[in-house]
């Protein structure tokens, strides 16, 4: 029997998010922390045998503070300390896994930005039954606007047709056995210039499903994006 997994990565510092004294996820949209906004989401799916949230190590404790303010205790729930990066970060959750659980063949996780509140019901449930047949899944939507690439950072060097192009966002789900073979594969290099978890299974050949994302399962990331993410929430948008 399939045992599944979320791991929230509530890592992020939030340095674009300008002068604030704490990181993004801990912001508030409308009058509830980002993160807890999206941890809602998960506890309200059954099929989640534990819900990981990963943080940086000098927030574990606020992090347990407004779990416990706004959720209160709950059985499935556990804080982690995070890694130096995003993939480390997803390790550090495995590690635990690891440790507490064991680590077995049927074992699967989803992992979402704590940032990206707007995720729905319907995507959660097809990565989990993706996941499940393919081994690793990414969330993603067709992009809009043309894609144009640029090697200086000043010239272009190439517009790819823009109907292959795709914007990924969360979740992202992996047979966890798998990504954990798969990255300790990567050299060092690898690992510190990876910044996509699912880039980690294509090096080594695993072949990613897409699931269909939303246009409103935005990463709040700017100043800009939480006053659209307000906007998101008052209109009742990301409702499903």
């Amino acid at each position: 029997m399939s045992v599944i997994y979320a791991e929230i990565l509530a890592g992020g510092k939030g340095t674009r998010m300008g002068n604030v004294n704490m990181p993004k996820q801990f912001l508030a949209l409308n009058k509830k922390p980002i993160l807890i906004h999206t941890l809602e989401k998960f506890i309200l799916n059954p099929e989640f045998d534990k819900i990981i949230v990963v943080s940086p190590r000098e927030w574990l404790n606020y992090t347990n503070d407004i779990i416990q303010r706004y959720i209160g205790y709950h059985e499935r729930l556990v804080v982690v300390e995070g890694g130096s990066d995003r993939n480390e970060s997803i390790m550090s959750g495995i590690r635990y896994i690891e440790q507490t659980f064991g680590l077995f063949d049927d074992d699967y996780i989803v992992t979402h930005d704590s940032v990206r509140p707007f995720l729905t019901h319907r995507i959660i449930k097809e990565n989990i039954e993706l996941v499940q047949k393919y081994k690793a899944v990414d969330t993603a939507i067709g992009a809009i606007d043309t894609i144009i690439e640029s090697e200086d950072g000043e010239s272009i060097s190439q517009i790819p047709k823009r109907h292959m192009m795709y914007q990924g966002q969360t979740p992202q789900s992996f047979h966890i056995k798998t990504l954990v073979s798969s990255y300790n594969q990567l050299t060092a290099a690898q690992k510190s210039e990876l910044t996509d978890a699912c880039k980690i299974c294509s090096l080594s050949g695993i072949d990613v499903k897409i699931v269909k994302g939303e246009m409103f399962n935005i990463k709040i990331t700017t100043p800009y994006d939480l006053k659209v993410a307000n906007a998101i929430l008052q209109e009742g948008i990301a409702n499903d």
